[in-house]
C-alpha cells in the first residue's frame, strides 16, 4: 500500500502554519502570517492601553483614534500601490499640505463654494503626483530622490501660497462640516471614505489586470517589459493615483481642523504612510503588499500613538517608535527574503 506525504501547510508569506484542522488552516493560510502578527500586536496594544486607562477603548476614544487615523490610512493606502510597483513617494505629506491650503484658498476666493475648492484641490494633486512619474520616468531620476525633492518643493509651495499661515475658514460650510465632523451609521464620514478608498485599491490590486500587471512591474520589471507592459505609464498613472489620493487627505485635513494648513497637520505623514505600508508587509523591493496588511498597521499605529498620548507620553518618544518599528519592519523582510545581509559574509 502506497502512502503519500506532504509539505507543511504555509501562508502566502511562506510562514509555516500550526498543524490544524482543515477550514482552520484554510483560514489562517488566507489570513496570512503577516496579518496575524499584526493583529496579535494590536490586541496586546488594545490590552495595555485599556488596563492603563479606563478610557482607552470607550467608544468615543475609539473614534478619535479612527479620524485621527484616517488621513494616515489614506496615504498608506497609494504608498502601498506606489511600493508594489517598486517606487517610493516620500513626499505625501507634502501632497497633502498643498492640497489643504489651494481646497481653503479656492473655497473663500470662490464665495465659499466648497466644491471649486473641492475640485481645485483635486487638479492640483493630479499635476504634482504626475510631475512626481514625469521626473522618474523620462527624467530617470530614482522615485526616492524625485520624491524627496517633492517633499521639500512642494513643502514650500504650500508655504509660499499661504505666507506660512492657516488659510481661509470651512467650518461656516455645510459639506465641509459633514465631511470633517458628520457621521454616517455611526461612523465618521473620514472613516468611510478610507474604507471605499481601501476597497477600490484591493479590488484593484487583486481582481484587475492593472493589479497584476502592478505587481509583475514591481517583481520583475524587465519581465513585465518583455511581456508588452507599458511601464511608463504605470508609473506615471500610479504616481498620479498618489496625488489624487494626497489632495482627498488634504481636504479632509482642512474640513477636520477648519483651514488650510501648510505644514502643521501634514508634516512627517509620510514616515506613518511608509511606516504603516512596510509594516503591513510591502516589500520595499517591490512586488508584494496588501491593503489589509496596511490597514491593520494604520490602526496599529493609531492606536499606539493615541495610548501614548492619553498615557503622557513626550510626542518626541513617538517619533522614535515610529522610526524603530519601520527599521524593525525592513529587518523581518530582509529575514524572510532569505536575501545576504550588506557586509556580512555569506
Amino acid at each position: 500500500m502506497s502512502t503519500t506525504t506532504g509539505t507543511p501547510p504555509t501562508t502566502e508569506a511562506g510562514g509555516k502554519l500550526p498543524h490544524t484542522s482543515g477550514g482552520a488552516t484554510r483560514i489562517l493560510a488566507s489570513v496570512g502570517a503577516q496579518n496575524l502578527s499584526l493583529i496579535g500586536a494590536l490586541v496586546v496594544v488594545l490590552a495595555l492601553f485599556g488596563t492603563l486607562n479606563d478610557n482607552f477603548l470607550s467608544l468615543g476614544n475609539m473614534q478619535v483614534v479612527a479620524e485621527a487615523a484616517t488621513i494616515t490610512g489614506l496615504l498608506a493606502v497609494v504608498q502601498t500601490v506606489v511600493i508594489i510597483i517598486g517606487g517610493l513617494d516620500i513626499s505625501v505629506g507634502s501632497q497633502a499640505g498643498v492640497a489643504s491650503v489651494v481646497s481653503a484658498m479656492a473655497f473663500t476666493s470662490a464665495g465659499s463654494n466648497p466644491y471649486l475648492g473641492i475640485a481645485a484641490a483635486l487638479a492640483v494633486g493630479v499635476l504634482v503626483g504626475i510631475l512626481n512619474g514625469l521626473a522618474i520616468v523620462y527624467g530617470r531620476v530614482n522615485p526616492t530622490i524625485a520624491t524627496l525633492a517633492g517633499l521639500a518643493a512642494y513643502k514650500g509651495l504650500a508655504q509660499l501660497l499661504s505666507d506660512g499661515r492657516a488659510q481661509g475658514y470651512v467650518l461656516n460650510d455645510d459639506l465641509f462640516v459633514f465631511l470633517g465632523r458628520g457621521k454616517i451609521a455611526g461612523l465618521p464620514v473620514m472613516v468611510w471614505i478610507l474604507i471605499l478608498v481601501a476597497v477600490a485599491a484591493h479590488v484593484l490590486l487583486k481582481y484587475t489586470d492593472i493589479g497584476r500587471n502592478i505587481y509583475a512591474i514591481g517583481g520583475n520589471d524587465t519581465a513585465a517589459r518583455l511581456a508588452g507592459i507599458s511601464i511608463n505609464k504605470y508609473l506615471i498613472a500610479v504616481y498620479g493615483l498618489i496625488g489624487v489620493v494626497a489632495a482627498v487627505a488634504g481636504v479632509l485635513l482642512t474640513a477636520r481642523t477648519g483651514s488650510g494648513q501648510p505644514v502643521s497637520g501634514s508634516e512627517g505623514l509620510e514616515l506613518k504612510a511608509i511606516t504603516a505600508a512596510a509594516l503591513g508587509g510591502a516589500a520595499l523591493k517591490g512586488g508584494k503588499g496588501g491593503i489589509g496588511g496596511t490597514l491593520l498597521a494604520v490602526a496599529l499605529l493609531g492606536c499606539l500613538e493615541n495610548g501614548l498620548t492619553v498615557q503622557g507620553v513626550n510626542s518626541f518618544w513617538q517619533n522614535v517608535a515610529q522610526g524603530s518599528l519601520l527599521v524593525i519592519a525592513v529587518v523581518i523582510q530582509q529575514r524572510r527574503s532569505g536575501e545576504r545581509p550588506i557586509g556580512l559574509p555569506a
